[in-house]
């Protein structure tokens, strides 16, 4: 089993991503000025600050997110031949803390956000406020799209270095 083939994989779907975030990042964004340029009413002026807020965000998401996982993706040969166990190691502990942290905030903070906006939404009148849960509404959408996504990767390279240590 080649480790390095493995963990350099994994860093590219890190990549891959961390790039949708971006791409979403820019879709948000690309609205927010179509709801400026061709907005008619109220109600959809209202959506111009809100998603270039939740575009912004992503867009930073996705930066902030590409840079590490693309200096780690250089990084793995090296870290790998000085010391392939304590590389096994930390990968595996890194592993369980983005799975845990993933099982909080992806499978349970975020949808409970989710739900807590649409609950709002006939309950608050004004025009930003619903456009902004409405936002809000697809911000967490994506979030949790992309890392599902993200979390079905991390657990099948988990098990695969699981294996890996298991065989050394």
């Amino acid at each position: 089993m080649d480790i390095v083939k493995i963990a350099s994989d994994w860093a590219r779907f890190e990549m891959h991503s961390a790039a949708a975030f971006a791409v979403f990042g820019l879709a948000f964004l690309l609205a927010a000025l179509g709801f400026r340029h061709w907005g008619g009413t109220d109600f959809a002026r209202a959506f111009l600050i809100p998603m270039l807020v939740s575009g912004v965000l992503l867009l930073i998401l996705g930066v902030g997110l590409f840079l590490p996982a693309q200096s780690r993706l250089a990084a793995v040969p090296s870290a790998y031949a000085n010391d392939g166990a304590a590389f096994l190691a930390a990968e595996l502990a890194r592993a369980d803390k983005v799975l845990n942290d993933y099982s909080i905030a992806v499978f349970r903070a975020f949808p409970a956000i989710i739900a807590l906006c649409a609950l709002a939404i006939p309950f608050l009148a004004g025009p930003l406020w619903r456009a902004s849960l409405i936002t809000a509404l697809a911000f967490f959408t994506v979030l949790i799209l992309v890392d599902s996504n993200a979390n079905a990767r991390l657990q099948t390279y988990k098990q695969q270095l699981s294996v890996a240590a298991g065989s050394t």
